[in-house]
């Protein structure tokens, strides 16, 4: 998991351009918080020359445009990136720093990563230079760029296999506090959890429900004395003697064989997934890289796939299960529906377009077929003009399948053609963004049901339609 914030750069009072960008070059680049230089990385610049190639890119852009650097001019810009403690390693950190940098400039301006592990968390400093590479253009900011980076992070975090912030933090709350609003249950906890979610599936002994612990993530060790347990992340491992009360070995024994009672501290549906969201389903699974339905996913998914998911249910509201089925059953239908309408549409268009052809068909070839009748349907009259002959009479065939008595105007007809043809273009531009949730939608559920190992019931039939190109 990680938060952002992005900082425009001015030169301030008192200070000029050159000593603006050594003032956070330098603090970024700080020894003392970077291990000693270690961390930090350079794009398009030498990181012990940065502050001085920024200033000279400066002065090329202003000899190639004649434009000048005003006073609330952006100098660069600053990009705080912060991680949960004990969640990624500095190394970690710096290589999504600067995949975030490159996705935000797209390559288009240098930037210096460096990131600080003097703190309890690790965090990135990342300052990007507002003139572009060719020294001709300036990095904007723009509107919803907030959003725009919280996006591509978090896509980056799911990527490297890291939680996401379900919802940002308020901007003037600390990061220290906010973090300590979403903290998790402690290494002993988590394993009294599993221990009581063990006891569920009432096991007939004791190596039963370590077996049941071990299917659950949790690391069982016998090798001492003692019995130990350690949970995904946990570094060191916990005695079980040391949880105390409930869950003492012997205690634990009494419990399965039932002849000591005692109220769960925690308590489980027995439904594979919560009603309460997705998202807290899907981070427990990623948290604890173990289970059969976590690995069966991983070899046939990967996580792009699943930040997509993951980004899906954080921008429309985390919902459960049965609600992620009802929209997916909906977008099918819908889709399913628009199809049908295209269908109904093209098929009126098509013979609207044939009785305009029958008509004009018959209008040209009325005065010959007049003179062939006329001629009391002479055999020699058909061989000269049979071509007209054979147009008029498919075309009073046409009117009589149809049943029409008096023939409309050509006019009319075209008219209703145009009507039809912007009811389509109406009704595709429809189609296609309800092929796309449909797909989307697919997709989300695909991942989250292998991730989470749950049965699907049958979606709605999709329309056999050949896509439209």
């Amino acid at each position: 998991m990680a938060t952002t914030r992005l900082m425009p750069l001015h030169v301030g009072k008192g200070r000029n351009i050159s000593t603006a960008i050594s003032d956070i070059i330098d603090y970024v680049e700080n020894p003392q918080k970077t291990d000693f230089g270690k961390f930090i990385y350079g794009y398009e610049c030498d990181t012990r020359l940065a502050d001085a190639e920024f200033l000279l890119s400066k002065r090329q852009y202003a000899n190639l445009t004649g434009r000048n650097q005003g006073a609330d001019d952006v100098i660069a810009y600053h990009l705080r990136q912060a991680f949960k403690p004990g969640e990624v390693t500095p190394e970690e950190a710096n290589q999504i720093g600067r995949e975030l940098a490159l996705k935000l400039t797209k390559g288009n301006h240098a930037f210096v990563v460096c990131t600080h592990v003097d703190k309890h968390h690790v965090h990135n400093h990342i300052i990007i230079n507002s003139t572009t590479l060719d020294c001709q253009k300036k990095f904007r900011n723009f509107w919803g760029s907030t959003w725009a980076i919280r996006r591509m992070n978090d896509k980056l975090c799911l990527e490297h296999g890291l939680s996401i912030v379900e919802n940002p933090k308020p901007s003037r709350e600390h990061y220290g506090t906010w973090l300590g609003n979403k903290k998790q249950p402690s290494f002993q906890e988590q394993i009294r959890i599993a221990i009581d979610a063990a006891l569920e599936e009432k096991p007939k002994d004791f190596e039963e429900l370590l077996k049941k612990l071990e299917a659950a993530g949790i690391e069982v060790n016998r090798e001492r004395k003692h019995l130990r347990f350690r949970v995904p992340g946990q570094e060191n491992y916990t005695r079980c003697d040391t949880l105390k009360g409930d869950y003492t070995e012997q205690a634990i024994k009494e419990r399965i064989a039932g002849t000591r009672t005692v109220k769960s501290h925690h308590t489980f549906s027995k439904k594979p997934v919560s009603k309460v969201g997705l998202l807290v389903d899907i981070e427990a699974a990623i948290r604890s890289g173990k289970g059969p339905g976590y690995e069966r996913w991983a070899k046939v998914f990967n996580l792009k796939q699943l930040s997509q998911a993951v980004l899906y249910l954080k921008e429309h509201g985390d919902m459960g299960y049965e609600d992620l089925l009802e929209k997916a059953n909906a977008a099918t239908t819908n889709f399913n529906t628009l199809s049908v309408q295209i269908k109904d549409l093209e098929s009126r268009m098509n013979a609207n377009a044939e009785l305009q052809k029958q008509i004009v068909n018959y209008a040209k070839t009325r005065a010959v077929y007049v003179e062939y009748r006329k001629a009391g349907y002479s055999k020699k009259y058909r061989i000269v003009h049979e071509a007209e002959i054979l147009l008029h009479q498919a075309a009073k065939n046409h009117f009589d399948e149809l049943g029409i008595q008096k023939l409309p105007s050509v006019k009319s007809l075209r008219e209703e053609y145009t009507d039809l043809l912007e009811q389509k273009r109406k009704a595709y531009s429809a189609y296609k963004q309800a092929k796309n949730d449909m797909k989307e939608l697919h997709n989300v559920r695909a991942n989250v049901e292998y991730l989470l190992e749950i049965s699907s019931p049958p979606l709605p039939q999709r329309s056999t339609e050949k896509s439209r190109q």
